[in-house]
């Protein structure tokens, strides 16, 4: 009993407790209702939708100008040359003109940061109602709409460069069209209003100025202060062309990528362009074209259907409601005959007679499933203009120093529908561009370089020379790798300069990488583009190079890579990088492979030469001393034995004896070296003449001519 009444005891405690935890639970929970703060309601949404409104495209590139290349003052310096010159060369091949191009870099005020940027062209002009549309609207022009091969695609480049200009300047882009000699030239001074997106002319009361031909129109232009390349330096007059000049914050800078490196890939490129260059300090430069004929014009095509998205399809009907679905897919597709038209409809369980207008989302559903499983030819290749390897060999062997040169164009390929071409080149040999410079080059470029190290200053001024290179140089200056460059004092800048002329770099130089896409070189993004990419999962050992896993080959190497597209796929807007799609890189790693053969059978044979050269010498060493201790011997005659000796010498090393042409084939061969088509070897003598002419190029004109007079006078004394 006195167990059970303690047991019900406790359960009576226990539910006293729960009940008083309860009523505790029960008022902390409304004093918190009570004491919550009410929330305010911040805005309607009748409110929110009167701060809601339209964006322009030129509004939302000036807030995000990074994604067209203009996130730096250098790039942006490069990326502006770039669009303009595109434009130039695009316009003159159009009209069938030679192109002659003039970039012109001044500085303007003085702070340093600000130059003015000039292009000119003798391209066939613009009219005058398109001129402020060009330069003053995103998203205008030609190319666009179309499948045909060309440099620009969106209608973006130059009146994006307008803009950032006047973002960073306040300055009016300035332009001046000539459409020939007899009629005026129109000159405007416009900006672009990036909330509406048009053009916004400044002079002549909004409707720009016409300048008249002849002497009046050379007046006025002196007058107003409008620059005008008028003749060339062959005495050639300019009747008609087109020069824009846009004043921006920028910084000029030479080296790797820098507008002079560019211009040089430009001219590798467009063998057949003519472009003079002056920079901010008054050097002027001319790349002479290689070759005076104009590629062939590159032909318009309609899409192919493998290249055509289920939505694009959707539109493509919509536009064109009145037309049955066989003229439809015969007229708006390219390789669709009618009986393949046919097959489709067939496919797609629809009448061949069945108007467009009346197709709805399932029809089209089904129609995109039948093209996507029946086999189409694919599209034409004729729309597709490659360099060409006789173009590639003579633009690389005129800018790029070498000894051995070869190129290889591949059959076209498609990739979603659009055709391309790889085309590869390469040059081996020649000496490093940090070998050529001179002194006061090199002191300027340390002045200018953002660097911060001297190890990181070498290896991203100078193509080809690496981090193992850069270490090999400032170890024999005895320069403390981390140093700023542009704190160097004059004694160790000499240092510097004279370890750069005497390090042997061909071991630690790595190989130059050349991209370009339509005939443009592409500067920025390396990493990121298909053409990088190949080129670090080929195997370069296999032709006699060295090559680290994940790396470019070591050696004086330059490759050249360029795909022609009617539609290149860029990874952004910028056009800086190739997209990696496989066809693509399939064909990139053939066309380098195609150049890598002929370039490891070149090595190769050399390498033999040279090693019984090295035999050869030997024999010659001690072959004076053979032929007297067998005559000894044998009481016989020295000089026949010595001449017997020679012969057999001679014969046993007859390969150090070979000569090759300029075709890659061997003069007298005891063996047969078929290197093909398309290859240039360069003799030993004419490689050290270009060398030696280079180096003279760099030297200082004065010193030039004191030496020059100096050599004469010592030569007229020993004859006297």
């Amino acid at each position: 009993m006195a167990a059970s009444s303690t047991r019900t005891r406790k359960k009576k405690k226990t539910k006293a407790r729960s009940s008083r935890g309860t009523t505790t639970q029960e008022s902390s929970a409304s004093v918190a209702e009570v004491r919550r703060p009410r929330t305010k309601r911040r805005a309607t949404a009748q409110k929110l939708a009167t701060g809601q409104r339209d964006i322009s495209v030129s509004e939302f590139f000036a807030k995000n100008r990074h994604l067209l290349g203009f996130d730096s003052p250098r790039k942006a310096l490069l990326t502006s040359v770039k669009e303009a010159v595109d434009n130039s060369l695009d316009a003159c091949e159009e009209a069938g003109i030679l192109p002659e191009i003039w970039v012109r870099i001044d500085q303007a005020g003085e702070t340093g940061n600000r130059f003015a940027v000039s292009v000119q062209d003798n391209g066939p002009g613009i009219v005058r109602k398109q001129i402020p549309l060009i330069f003053g609207k995103l998203l205008y022009g030609s190319k666009f709409h179309r499948l045909r091969m060309s440099r620009g695609q969106q209608g973006i480049g130059i009146s994006a460069a307008g803009m950032y200009g006047v973002l960073t300047t306040g300055k009016p882009v300035k332009i001046i069209s000539k459409t020939s000699r007899k009629d005026p030239a129109h000159y405007y001074e416009l900006r672009i209003d990036t909330k509406t997106n048009q053009p916004e002319i400044l002079n002549g009361r909004g409707a720009g100025v016409d300048i008249p031909p002849g002497k009046a129109g050379d007046a006025m232009m002196h007058k107003r202060g409008i620059e005008w390349v008028a003749r060339n330096d062959l005495d050639e007059d300019t009747e008609h062309g087109t020069r824009v000049t846009i004043e921006m914050e920028a910084k000029f800078q030479r080296g790797r990528g820098s507008v002079e490196e560019y211009l040089e890939q430009t001219a590798i490129a467009n063998p057949h362009a003519r472009i003079h260059f002056q920079g901010p300090d008054g050097n002027e430069r001319l790349l002479e074209r290689a070759n005076h004929e104009l590629p062939p014009e590159p032909k318009e095509i309609k899409p192919h259907p493998y290249g055509v998205e289920l939505g694009r399809l959707v539109t493509l009907l919509q536009e064109q409601p009145k037309m049955t679905l066989s003229q439809f897919l015969n007229q708006s597709f390219s390789r669709v005959s009618p009986t393949t038209a046919r097959k489709l409809c067939n496919a797609a369980d629809l009448s061949t007679r069945i108007s467009t207008g009346k197709l709805g989302r399932g029809e089209a559903d089904a129609l995109y499933t039948a093209i996507q499983s029946t086999r189409i030819p694919p599209p034409a290749t004729d729309c597709v203009v490659p360099i060409g390897e006789q173009r590639l060999l003579a633009g690389l062997h005129q800018v790029v120093p070498g000894e051995f040169f070869t190129a290889a164009t591949r059959p076209p390929g498609v990739y979603r529908g659009n055709p391309f071409v790889i085309e590869a080149a390469l040059a081996y040999g020649g000496a490093v561009a940090a070998r050529k410079v001179s002194l006061e080059a090199l002191t300027e470029l340390a002045a200018e370089s953002d660097a911060r190290s001297l190890r990181q200053f070498l290896a991203t001024t100078f193509g080809g020379v690496g981090t193992e290179a850069a270490d090999k140089i400032l170890n024999e200056a005895k320069l403390a790798p981390r140093q700023s460059p542009s704190k160097l004092k004059k004694a160790a800048m000499r240092d510097l300069h004279e370890a750069m002329k005497h390090v042997n770099l061909d071991e630690g130089q790595s190989m130059n990488v050349l991209r370009f896409a339509n005939r443009v070189p592409l500067q920025f993004q390396h990493a990121a583009c298909a053409i990088t990419q190949t080129m670090l999962s080929t195997n370069w050992r296999s032709y006699g190079l060295s090559q680290s896993r994940g790396s470019l080959p070591s050696g004086p190497i330059t490759v050249m890579v360029h795909m022609a597209s009617v539609w290149v796929p860029f990874t952004s807007e910028s056009k800086e990088a190739i997209a990696s799609y496989p066809e693509i890189q399939k064909e990139i790693r053939l066309a380098l492979q195609a150049v890598g053969r002929k370039l490891g059978m070149y090595l190769r044979r050399r390498l033999k030469v040279a090693q019984e050269g090295q035999r050869r010498t030997i024999f010659l060493r001690y072959l004076g001393e053979v032929a007297t201790a067998v005559a000894t011997i044998n009481g016989g005659n020295r000089e026949k034995i010595y001449e017997e000796l020679l012969r057999v010498a001679k014969k046993k090393t007859s390969e150090a004896d070979i000569k090759l042409d300029e075709s890659g084939q061997p003069l007298e061969e005891p063996e047969e070296l078929n290197l093909g088509d398309n290859v240039i070897i360069v003799s030993e003598h004419d490689h050290q003449k270009q060398n030696d002419d280079e180096e003279d190029e760099e030297k200082p004109k004065p010193k030039l001519r004191k030496k020059t007079k100096k050599k004469v006078r010592k030569k007229r004394r020993v004859k006297k």
